[in-house]
């Protein structure tokens, strides 16, 4: 969570000291304003090279890209990111054969600005899967991650396999060190809270992601960097012991963002979205390196399932 300037906490206590509602107001924009980002070149003209529609969900506009045709692959980008960051991700399974589909969630890239969350991700998410027709997988990255996790055990999203990088356990937990850091009191909380949920319709206490992943049977991949710094390595590691039969790999040194571009990680990932699709003959799941490059350079040797 970004560290809030000093005028703003100070805005905030003024402001609670004359109306807890109107501080409740600003904490609410404060909390799910995401900030602004921009991409690189490359990532600018992966994005322009698929075929674009917008689409709506929960009334908000949600930008979508899509690349090749074959089992679709869903990205999903974290909080005050875009789509377009994930093309390092996205390249080696295009290559394969996979058809590739990314969204810029509400208030995020192509979607346009205003307020978005961790439900109006998910809904975004599940807009997406409907309109374009099932996911065989669903790659995601921090808040994208616990948004996926919620889609799947709470909203219905169905996909063959789910890889997580950087994702938080317990998202709910932002706002008690939002709150403690601005320093408002109980009454601007509860306002906060009860506007909040009649908005989003949903509950902050049912926000646990470790416990939806309990009801998850699918198989998992679980990234995340022993020295993220953003969300500690503690919270992918509790999703991936509380998912049934889930895989945590950990790395050193990559931070929260560098999981999404590191050539180890990209190849990691690909393996594990590619694991159910070797024909007979093909070199066997375990053998990772060989098995890869047999996919990157067959692509015609895929098949649905």
């Amino acid at each position: 969570m970004a560290t809030v300037p000093t005028p703003v906490r100070l805005l905030m206590r003024l402001t609670e000291a004359v109306s807890p509602l109107l501080a409740a107001r600003l904490l609410e924009r404060l909390f799910f304003t995401p900030p602004r980002s921009s991409a690189g070149a490359a990532d600018r003209r992966f994005v322009r090279s698929g075929r674009r529609l917008v689409l709506r969900a929960d009334g908000r506009r949600v930008a979508v890209r899509q690349w090749g045709r074959g089992p679709v692959v869903i990205l999903v980008h974290g909080w005050g990111s875009r789509s377009g960051r994930l093309r390092p991700l996205a390249e080696p399974l295009l290559a394969a054969g996979y058809g590739v589909v990314a969204f810029d969630a509400p208030g995020h890239g192509e979607s346009g600005r205003g307020m978005s969350s961790l439900p109006e991700f998910a809904r975004a998410l599940c807009a997406v899967v409907e309109r374009l027709g099932p996911a065989y997988a669903v790659v995601a990255h921090s808040l994208g991650g616990a948004a996926t996790v919620l889609a799947a055990a709470r909203l219905g999203l169905d996909a063959r396999r789910f890889a997580l990088l950087a994702p938080p356990a317990n998202p709910a937990s932002w706002l008690t060190a939002l709150t403690d850091h601005v320093g408002v009191g109980a009454a601007t909380l509860h306002r906060f809270r009860t506007r909040t949920e009649r908005r989003l319709r949903f509950q902050w206490h049912d926000l646990d992601i470790r416990a939806m992943a309990r009801e998850l049977d699918r198989p998992a991949l679980v990234v995340h960097d022993w020295d993220d710094r953003v969300v500690p390595w503690t919270e992918g590691a509790a999703i991936a012991d509380a998912w049934p039969g889930a895989r945590l790999h950990t790395t050193r040194g990559l931070g929260h963002r560098g999981v999404v571009r590191d050539p180890a990680v990209v190849r990691e990932v690909a393996r594990f979205v590619m694991g159910r699709h070797a024909r007979p003959g093909t070199p066997a799941p375990g053998d990772g390196e060989a098995r890869l490059e047999y996919e990157l350079f067959h692509p015609d040797a895929r098949r649905r399932e």
